[in-house]
């Protein structure tokens, strides 16, 4: 990992943003040979998907660092409002956490150029989506005008800039929209997921992190803008005016790229192909087989010891067994690996089908052997596939948190599979047993159960 994790483990309150403040510039951040990035967890920042580090903000940030010539450091913050104090104090050099420019920030510290602009946006299901087990929801189309909000509820975080412009809204519209507040520790996820199962009909959110969660979601509707466009930039100090100015110049020449374009398709255009993909149906067997590979399934299965049907339901699940598959994150092939990962397992060129099913037979081999520990190999089986899609990391975390609330931490179904959902909730990913941060946990916590209920489909069809 190009970055090295630290967790800020004390709020620095206390610093006064007016004194005491940092005079690190670039000068002598060349001379450490270190950028040090003050960031956030969460989709649009930074976080690990199959052992990789991604996020848009942290894949500009190590091109810039890469630029600059020196390594990039990670300074993960857990609470936003810290950042300002930390960076005036020098635990930080920059500050890339989804930030709008606004003019009241902007008395303290120094914002870049922009990167993105965005817009606050409603969110509310499409015309036509009803949620499972809500049949009762009347079908009807979206607002498209503001003044249709009048005598509806939305529901925001108590505190928010949603919550502020939603009040302005009211005025602008002649007319109430009735503003319901959660607490500030639930976040825009949660209340967009709230949105998409039925339980509100409203949200709010920025469009940015709106889009990621379309590909997750994609019952919901975000084309509805509630403001003007704002600008979405970085952070540095008022006392370092040479690292401002090369900022600002490498963002210019950044956004004219061809890179840039591919980065922020990335996260916020294409990632629904990846969430069609894990939210497939059972693929329909016919004539005794599975698929064109069943052939190198049972071969590459064998020395493992596994059913070849569980690996081909592994593979239908990341790929649909198509070997020129790419996902979004850069995971190729059948078995969807990571170039890394290919590579270490012996396929070099992960779109070659044979040689990508053997190389996922043996990291799964490999992940069985991490979770020899689970000595019963119903339940490992369940960790191996939640490590397949997450990461080990990730579902150790999940493991301490289940130690923590007196779960088993060698349980998968309603043990440790708690923990991983808990993964994407700040009290849980900010508490202290936690290693490695933000995990969108829906994702594993649905891949191993429908993998193992495809699996007992594939046991059906196919002796």
């Amino acid at each position: 990992m190009r970055a090295v994790i630290f967790f800020c483990l004390c709020l620095m309150s206390c610093i006064d943003v007016y004194e005491n403040v940092s005079s690190v510039d670039i000068s002598d951040i060349k001379k450490r040979g270190k950028l040090l990035a003050l960031t956030t967890y969460g989709p649009n920042s930074y976080f690990l998907f199959k052992g990789q580090p991604l996020g848009y903000e942290y894949e500009l940030l190590s091109r810039l660092a890469d630029d600059l010539g020196v390594k990039l450091e990670l300074v993960i913050v857990k609470d936003v409002e810290t950042m300002p104090y930390m960076l005036n104090s020098g635990a930080g050099d920059i500050v890339a956490a989804n930030i709008p420019v606004t003019r009241k920030k902007a008395m303290t510290i120094q914002f870049t150029e922009h990167l993105t602009l965005t817009r606050q946006v409603l969110v509310q299901r499409a015309q036509g989506y009803k949620p499972a087990g809500r049949p009762d929801l009347k079908e009807g189309r979206p607002i498209r005008n503001t003044v249709d909000l009048i005598g509806q509820k939305v529901h925001v975080r108590e505190g928010s800039p949603y919550a502020t412009r939603l009040k302005s809204l009211s005025e602008e519209i002649g007319g109430e929209i009735s503003i319901v507040t959660v607490p500030g520790d639930v976040t825009t996820e949660d209340l967009i997921k709230k949105v998409s199962e039925g339980e509100f009909d409203y949200t709010v959110s920025d469009e940015s992190t709106a889009l990621i969660n379309q590909a997750y979601y994609p019952g919901i509707d975000v084309e509805t803008p509630i403001s003007f466009p704002q600008r979405i930039a970085w952070v540095v100090r008022n006392k370092s005016p040479e690292l401002l100015s090369t900022v600002n110049a490498w963002i210019k020449r950044m956004k004219t790229t061809d890179s840039y374009g591919v980065i922020y398709n990335r996260y916020y255009r294409d990632p629904k192909q990846y969430r069609d993909r894990l939210a497939s149906q059972f693929f329909t067997v016919s004539g005794g087989r599975i698929s064109p590979w069943d052939q190198t399934f049972r071969e590459s299965a064998k020395p493992m010891g596994m059913d070849w049907r569980l690996l081909a339901a592994i593979a239908y699940q990341e790929s649909r067994f198509d070997p020129t598959a790419r996902s979004w994150a850069g995971a190729q092939g059948v078995m969807q690996l990571m170039q890394p990962t290919a590579v270490q397992f012996g396929a070099p060129n992960a779109f070659v089908a044979e040689a990508n099913i053997k190389a996922g037979a043996k990291y799964l081999a490999w992940l069985d052997e991490q979770w020899k520990s689970i000595t019963d190999p119903d339940e490992r089986i369940k960790f191996v596939l939640a490590s397949y899609n997450a990461g080990p990391a990730h579902v150790e975390d999940a493991r301490r948190l289940a130690t923590r609330y007196k779960k088993d931490p060698n349980k998968w179904f309603d043990h440790v599979e708690i923990f991983i959902l808990d993964l994407s909730r700040p009290e849980f990913y900010n508490d202290p047993v936690v290693q490695y941060g933000y995990l969108r946990g829906e994702e594993p916590y649905h891949y191993v159960r429908e993998i193992l209920e495809r699996y007992e489909h594939y046991k059906k069809f196919v002796k």
